[in-house]
């Protein structure tokens, strides 16, 4: 059925609006990258180095960490998804004027700056995939999502050129070439803030919470075609939140007391914790720092930054066009194997070319940045896109919002590990460093093959039926006395809407009873 066309753009608009969050998530990754490069910055806080400096760097990912496994799934179960957008892009902004008026020789006000900013965001990256993934219908639900990503590598973009701008005018701006750059990360979030009370909470979360039926109804009627399928997909959530509650827990015990689930959180932190070991992670906050040894003109490595975060974007858009087309899987496979052929070839670059005055002559330079250019085009459309895509939509309404959250922040744990000690193995290996990102992207194909099944196109609700789980549609329907749980039975009037109360007039036993059950 083709959709139409005003509900389509409006289904679209209000999943890019979400999407927008992940624009914070690329912006203040490649804020440090490039500020750690800028001599007004290490001139305003006393050059920091070593372990601070990578302090610096980490301390986001501690604050993410922690919004992510305790405060950003309660946040959007309790408050709803929009208001844990709404308040993660609130903190993101007064994080941001933290940053960038700390005192000058006050480094911690900036560091504090960096763990409120993480956050921020642990809440608004939990809220705003589950957003997309509760609202979207679920034959086009990997490409609407694969923006996710794209938003990210526009975060990037804004970043870099921004920085770029801004470091082409030094001497004129002085302090300012680094704050105008960090002061500039408030933007999308106010939009995102101005466009949330347009936007119409998921269905999903109203039945959750109090079985607001009528809310869930009408926020599916400004998302869905027909009646027919409001009510299909209406009666689809309550059996699968009724069998969740009464059966497994309506609380966040579910992650440990379900075997299925337990299998769906072990999977997924791999495959989390696996984008940041795919090497993409590191070269995003330290591509600077490997750029040095070619150029010293921070003009050229940040030009070189801002055309990466460009190309991202292009790349990204591959996983539009693939994802729903040949499926999770395929792009998991196929983009690691590209990954690991594009470490190799840098690696030997850096092995088989002389040493000219301590560094890699340009031409030699230009071959690494053009294998690092080709290693984004595999990464951006699959473990860049499909991670977040596979992690949105495996788990089960009684404890999505918390896994996501949990399992998104698996990325930090990585990076956190991973960063603090790569800026020394860099230093003694060189380049060699990158056969362990190649060794690490082979792993992940193998882990992928074996362990991850395929989720195109299944409804969020028969998601646990691929994991070992029961059909929480068909249970549900078997607790609420449906004859057919896949379809509702409903009476229109002469404007094709269901009349008053046909919505329920399916189920014969009304919720509240069914702890007798």
């Amino acid at each position: 059925m083709v959709m139409e066309k005003g509900k389509l753009y409006y289904n679209w608009y209000a999943a890019m609006v979400a999407a927008g969050c992940m624009v914070l998530y690329g912006f203040d990754a490649a804020i440090f990258n490039n500020v750690q490069d800028n001599a007004q910055w290490l001139a305003w806080f006393d050059n920091p180095s070593g372990e601070l400096f990578g302090l610096v760097n980490t301390t986001y990912s501690i604050g993410a960490i922690i919004s992510g496994w305790f405060i950003a799934g309660p946040t959007a179960d309790r408050l709803g998804r929009r208001w844990a957008m709404g308040i993660g892009c609130f903190i993101t902004i007064i994080a941001s004027f933290v940053q960038a008026f700390a005192p000058k020789h006050k480094i911690g006000v900036f560091i504090l700056g960096r763990v409120l900013i993480g956050i921020g965001q642990g809440i608004a990256l939990t809220a705003g995939p589950v957003y997309i993934g509760e609202i979207t219908p679920s034959e086009i639900r990997g490409k609407v999502m694969a923006f996710w990503q794209l938003f990210y590598s526009v975060g990037s973009f804004i970043a870099y050129w921004v920085n770029y701008a801004c470091g082409k005018h030094t001497k004129t701006l002085g302090e300012w070439s680094w704050k105008m750059v960090v002061v500039f990360q408030i933007l999308v979030p106010i939009i995102i803030l101005l466009q949330l009370p347009f936007l119409p909470e998921t269905p999903r979360w109203y039945i959750q919470h109090g079985d607001r039926v009528d809310e869930a109804t009408a926020s599916l009627r400004r998302v869905r075609d027909s009646e027919q399928e409001v009510q299909d997909e209406l009666l689809a959530i309550r059996e699968a939140i009724v069998y969740e509650k009464e059966v497994i827990s309506g609380s966040y015990f579910a992650l440990w007391k379900d075997p299925s689930i337990r299998k769906r959180l072990l999977i997924a932190f791999v495959l989390n914790m696996g984008q940041q070991l795919t090497g993409q992670g590191t070269l995003n906050s330290y591509s600077s720092t490997i750029y040095k040894k070619v150029w010293t003109n921070a003009e050229t490595i940040n030009l070189i930054n801002a055309l990466n975060a460009t190309f991202g974007i292009l790349f990204t858009l591959n996983a539009v066009w693939t994802v729903d087309r040949f499926g999770r899987r395929f792009l998991f496979i196929v983009g690691g194997i590209g990954m690991a052929a594009c470490m190799l070839m840098v690696a030997l670059i850096g092995l088989e070319t002389p040493t000219v005055k301590g560094g890699k002559s340009e031409p030699v330079g230009i071959a690494i940045v053009f294998g690092l250019f080709l290693f984004i085009f595999f990464y951006k459309p699959s473990w860049g896109a499909t991670t977040w895509i596979w992690t949105a939509e495996i788990f089960s309404m009684n404890v999505r919002s918390q896994a996501v959250g949990m399992c998104s922040q698996m990325q930090n744990v990585a990076q956190v590990i991973f960063n603090q000690f790569f800026p020394t193995f860099y230093n003694n290996c060189g380049l060699k460093s990158f056969f362990f990102f190649m060794t690490a992207n082979l792993f992940l194909v193998v882990f992928v093959w074996f362990f991850v099944p395929e989720t195109k196109k299944v409804p969020l609700e028969e998601i646990d039926v691929l994991f070992g789980g029961q059909n929480h549609i068909e249970k549900g329907g078997d607790l609420l006395n449906v004859d057919d749980p896949h379809h509702a039975h409903i009476e229109l009037d002469e404007n094709g809407r269901a009349k008053s109360g046909a919505e329920v007039t399916h189920i014969e036993q009304p919720a509240q009873e069914i702890r007798e059950y």
